[in-house]
């Protein structure tokens, strides 16, 4: 098989409905998935750069590639039956392509790495046109398991139509990084947040209501903690936001084993 049938072959491979990337989206395991789905597809990786360094319109191949996953994500997707289960796997592939495929793209460090992530954002924009699944490094989103997400407050914004620089989003990570940190035990409390945080919204987004759902975080949770901090009442938004992950992890959290 030469070079280019191995690419191509491989990254039709790259996602798969049936995977749930989430599964292994936390602190604990994140690492250990990352380098398995890493090593498997280097030959792929070794093939494409050597594509890159050859072949006369190094663009136009690497559209190829893009187009192979796009591609392949499509027919899974028309094999499925009902729109709730299309809609749910399009949202684990945008999931794997974040966490997994782009970052996997991206530590290879070749040549050919960051053009081919361009290149596949480009195909899977003009195939799925509201997603916008942004490439990044495996090392950025490993620390963000410490600093970097709000998942919950997120998807709650996100539904509102909110940016990820809005003034509730922004006055709470302030909060968590300024108040909780500090606290005797605060980052062991925003280590155990991120170990659960991101089933939690999995879980909610897999269902028809996540809307509804969401506003009712942002009622009896997001917002009175805005109101608190601005209040100066932290000790209060500490526990009504535990309450809120507690609450809902006992509704919508499941555990899997890897």
């Amino acid at each position: 098989m030469n070079s280019y049938q191995t690419a191509i072959e491989s990254m039709q491979r790259l996602l798969d409905k049936d995977v749930s990337a989430l599964d292994t989206f936390n602190r604990k395991n994140y690492t250990a998935s990352f380098t398995r789905m890493y090593q498997q597809f280097v030959p792929a990786f070794d093939a494409i750069e050597e594509l890159y360094h050859t072949v006369k319109e190094p663009d136009a191949m690497l559209a190829n590639m893009a187009q192979a996953l796009t591609d392949s994500a499509i027919r899974q997707l028309e094999a499925l039956g009902r729109k709730h289960a299309k809609d749910n796997a399009l949202m684990n592939f945008n999931m794997q392509l974040a966490v997994f495929v782009y970052p996997a793209i991206l530590h290879y460090k070749g040549d050919s790495s960051r053009p081919l992530t361009e290149a596949i954002q480009k195909s899977w924009k003009e195939a799925f046109p509201k997603s916008n699944v942004q490439a990044a490094e495996m090392e950025y989103i490993e620390k963000g398991f410490h600093r970097k997400f709000c998942y919950i407050t997120t998807a709650v914004c996100t539904t509102q139509g909110k940016p990820d620089d809005c003034y509730e989003l922004t006055l709470l990570r302030q909060y968590r990084d300024g108040y909780l940190a500090g606290l005797e035990n605060g980052e062991e409390m925003i280590t155990q947040y991120y170990d659960v945080a991101p089933t939690i919204v999995r879980h909610i987004n897999e269902r028809p209501e996540r809307e509804a759902i969401y506003a009712g975080i942002w009622e009896d949770y997001i917002s009175p903690c805005i109101h608190m901090i601005e209040e100066g009442r932290k000790e209060d938004c500490r526990l009504l936001y535990m309450q809120m992950v507690y609450d809902l992890q006992d509704r919508y959290f499941r555990e899997y084993t890897t």
